[in-house]
């Protein structure tokens, strides 16, 4: 089955990376500004302007980059060389947008825990119930339909929580060291 060709943001990464080493081929640097105007001046015609501005709104807006952003003192330039200090501006505006995207995560995680807070009761719930199911669904506001599915799912999650459990080393012990 043949491959799909590469996007031309991932054509423009890896030329990039071959063309300027000292400035992709490693971890990620912070860029100069108007970084694009010297690719173009030092390899002419090479990268399409909707290909490079692809690459660099996905590359300048990574994770990866804006932790480089609030760790660096400089830019670089194609060359690798520090070129032009960090403004404090772009170093808070990096900092704000990490700590939105953390936010942001931890949103989902405490979304998720939550879920699987809800399903464990509602199992729990079920099984001590003298309710029929048509009965119980309308106690807890669920629709019928949705009543195995999610049993379903609080059984898997409650088996892989207890498989965890038991794969878990136990704690060791503290004991009090003599001298």
């Amino acid at each position: 089955m043949p491959s799909t060709p590469p996007t031309p943001a991932a054509d423009c990464a890896e030329q990039l990376k071959q063309r300027f080493p000292a400035l992709f081929g490693g971890p990620i640097k912070p860029l100069k500004l108007r970084i694009q105007a010297d690719i173009q001046e030092r390899a002419p015609g090479v990268f399409g302007k909707q290909a490079m501005s692809a690459f660099f709104r996905r590359y300048t807006g990574s994770t990866a980059y804006l932790v480089a952003m609030t760790k660096a003192s400089h830019r670089f330039d194609l060359d690798g060389q520090p070129s032009g200090e960090i403004s404090d501006e772009h170093r808070h505006a990096a900092t704000e947008e990490l700590a939105r995207r953390r936010s942001l995560h931890q949103a989902k995680l405490d979304q998720a825990e939550e879920g699987r807070r809800n399903r464990a009761a509602l199992l729990r719930d079920f099984e001590s119930t003298t309710l029929t199911p048509a009965n119980f669904c309308a106690l807890k506001g669920i629709a019928p339909q949705a009543l195995d599915p999610l049993l379903a799912t609080a059984r898997r999650e409650a088996a892989e929580r207890q498989a965890m459990r038991r794969d878990k080393p136990p704690a060791r012990p503290q004991h009090a060291t003599r001298r």
